[in-house]
């Protein structure tokens, strides 16, 4: 059930997101046909920790797949479509695995899926980066409104939403305290709420 508390409703807790990672982490599996080309990107910020995540349930299922090796962070910055709009939109940094991702099958990790304009930033990103056989992607909610013919390949859970609605997520590593989605109405936007420009 739902939890709600002051205007927000938990709608994944802690043990929710756990099982949604482990059960991506066997598609991924499945539908790569093993690991030994699979590399992660994670988008900052929480895509990143995500990304980490599922690292170690591929390590925990296929013992050959190196965390260390095959994954990594894809900052899409300077690709977006709104820097005029936001300026100051400070640039992070993209760590590639030793191997590089071509011909890997690379699968992104985000948070939160909405518009899918991040998703088109991050496969502009990867253009100039290589030229991997494949791309995945793989997020841990989709909220739906896409603005582009993007759509994700693994997916957490799918949660319809009104577009006045906020997502967050939160994770123990960049949040504190105890992972969890949550979804609250419309009204000044919070640092944590990732959902609202996806």
């Amino acid at each position: 059930m739902p939890e709600h508390t002051t205007g927000r409703t938990t709608v994944l807790g802690s043990q929710e997101i756990q099982r949604a990672l482990t059960r991506i982490a066997h598609e991924v599996v499945e539908r790569s046909k093993g690991v030994d080309d699979v590399v992660l990107l994670g988008i900052p910020t929480r895509g990143v920790t995500l990304a980490r995540r599922l690292a170690e349930r591929l390590a925990a299922i296929e013992p050959a797949f190196d965390p260390e090796q095959s994954l990594g962070e894809l900052d899409v910055t300077m690709y977006r479509d709104d820097l005029q709009r936001h300026p100051t939109r400070a640039v992070g940094v993209t760590t590639l695995p030793t191997a590089g991702i071509d011909d890997k099958i690379v699968v992104l990790v985000d948070d939160v899926l909405y518009s899918g304009r991040t998703i088109r930033a991050a496969l502009d990103a990867l253009s100039d980066l290589g030229r991997p056989r494949a791309v995945r992607l793989a997020c841990l909610v989709d909220r739906g409104h896409r603005e582009l013919p993007i759509r994700p390949d693994f997916v957490g859970k799918n949660l319809p939403t009104a577009t006045s609605e906020r997502v967050g997520v939160r994770l123990q590593e960049v949040d504190g305290g105890e992972d969890a989605v949550v979804i609250s109405g419309r009204g000044p936007a919070d640092p944590l709420e990732t959902g609202a420009a996806r």
